[in-house]
């Protein structure tokens, strides 16, 4: 495939999630699909566990939405840099819901094949959010 046809499946991939549909992932992403996470103790392994995983992110920011901010491609690789925004109205890693908004960014790496996302290796600002839910103090800041 083309850089720009890996291109337009990651786009679209973030396209449907911001409609809320989690089944883009059984069209888009491989049944061996591997994602490599920031904070996960194990890589993300198959399409169901990836939709867990977004899934998680739904219920604890419903109104989640992503922004691509740059998009670059090579041979069979796609990266994004992304903004999130989003309402913080579920459980979060263990976190009640706070009400407050969130914003932060993520860098991802995707490897394509097939037309298929087959890996993904994601660098989320966890810190950030746990800065904004007030659970870690940010610089400056006492506890």
């Amino acid at each position: 495939m083309s850089t720009e046809e890996n291109k337009a499946i990651v786009l679209r991939h973030y396209e449907e999630l911001n409609k809320g549909n989690l089944d883009i992932v059984d069209e888009l992403y491989a049944p061996d699909f591997v994602g490599y996470i920031t904070g996960l103790p194990e890589p993300v392994r198959g399409r169901e566990a990836h939709k867990s995983l977004v899934a998680a992110f739904f219920t604890a920011f419903p109104d989640l939405h992503e922004t691509p901010e740059e998009l670059i491609a090579e041979r069979d690789k796609v990266v994004i840099r992304e903004s999130y925004r989003g309402t913080h109205k579920g459980d979060f890693l263990g976190i009640p819901p706070t009400g407050k908004q969130v914003t932060f960014t993520s860098i991802d790496v995707y490897r394509i094949a097939g037309g298929k996302i087959v890996e993904v290796w994601s660098q989320i600002d966890l810190l950030s959010v746990l800065q904004q839910l007030g659970v870690v103090p940010a610089p400056g800041q006492t506890s």
